[in-house]
């Protein structure tokens, strides 16, 4: 399975041109990709720089036949000039077969002061070569750690949660309707734009166990032990920081860890502010 997770910035690179096009052949060209996450996708926000007052969503669809595209919407606001919802949120564009997708809002703790905006969690379980598993896209506040420990937490309650109903599955069902019988696993990856760097408390804490449930592992950190990952932020832009840094993570499971073969980020790539992160799991 090759996976790639991007922020992409509404798709807009650092030539302030939106094209969806762009940062999908830049992502092909990085892998023959199964899973492709992206975060920062929007809807109708004609006032993001570039303009992103198209539906971003529907123009995946176009470019990527043979996937299905599931975005959930962190943010889905009427627009204040009438022109309908606007929404920003990830994809999760699968052409491995799609079991059961899910939309889980994270903790929108308060802070007073403080810019910030709700974050959702995208989740699908996908029938992989080697079995379901579930994969989640997120990307977790940028300003506010106390909205980025509680979001953690809530990842980790997700995951004890799910692998829970994995070794306690609900009471067979193949009516055919809602209450039919779902695949549970305890098997997950967890990709996304973090804004926390390996040093931070929520690295930590993200890595911590989660006993019973397994834990979640770093797959940079299984592959390339103590090297350090490449920056994947400030790399090109430097409008939050002249300091790079790594926030974007692919973490795993410990089974799914061990099956990690590649992990790369490509840093040269300016069409977004952000640098995309490739994992491949031997099967």
């Amino acid at each position: 399975m090759e996976l790639i997770t991007w922020n992409v910035q509404w798709f807009c690179g650092l030539d302030g041109r939106i094209d969806v096009g762009r940062i999908v052949h830049a992502a092909r060209e990085m892998a023959d990709f199964d899973v492709l996450c992206l975060q920062e996708v929007a809807v109708n926000y004609p006032r993001l720089k570039g303009d992103a007052s198209h539906d971003q969503p529907a123009l995946l669809r176009a470019l990527l036949p043979g996937y299905e595209v599931c975005f959930g919407a962190a943010v889905d606001e009427l627009a204040d000039d009438g022109s309908g919802r606007r929404r920003f949120g990830n994809v999760i564009a699968s052409r491995l077969p799609v079991l059961q997708l899910q939309h889980h809002a994270l903790p929108y703790p308060a802070d007073a002061g403080v810019r910030s905006m709700p974050r959702i969690a995208v989740c699908a379980t996908l029938m992989a070569p080697g079995g379901p598993v579930r994969v989640m896209t997120t990307h977790l506040e940028f300003y506010s750690q106390t909205m980025r420990l509680a979001q953690v937490a809530e990842l980790k309650r997700l995951q004890a949660q799910a692998a829970a109903q994995a070794a306690a599955p609900p009471l067979p069902d193949d009516s055919g309707g809602p209450f039919q019988a779902k695949r549970h696993t305890a098997e997950c990856i967890v990709t996304g734009d973090f804004n926390f760097d390996p040093s931070s408390p929520e690295y930590a804490q993200m890595t911590a166990p989660n006993d019973p449930a397994p834990r979640f592992v770093d797959t940079w950190a299984r592959l390339h032990g103590e090297r350090p990952q490449p920056p994947t932020f400030h790399v090109h832009d430097k409008t939050y920081s002249p300091d790079p840094v790594a926030c974007d993570f692919v973490f795993a499971t410990p089974d799914l860890a061990d099956r990690v073969r590649g992990v790369e980020i490509d840093s040269a790539t300016q069409v977004s502010d952000h640098q995309p992160v490739w994992v491949s799991f031997a099967d």
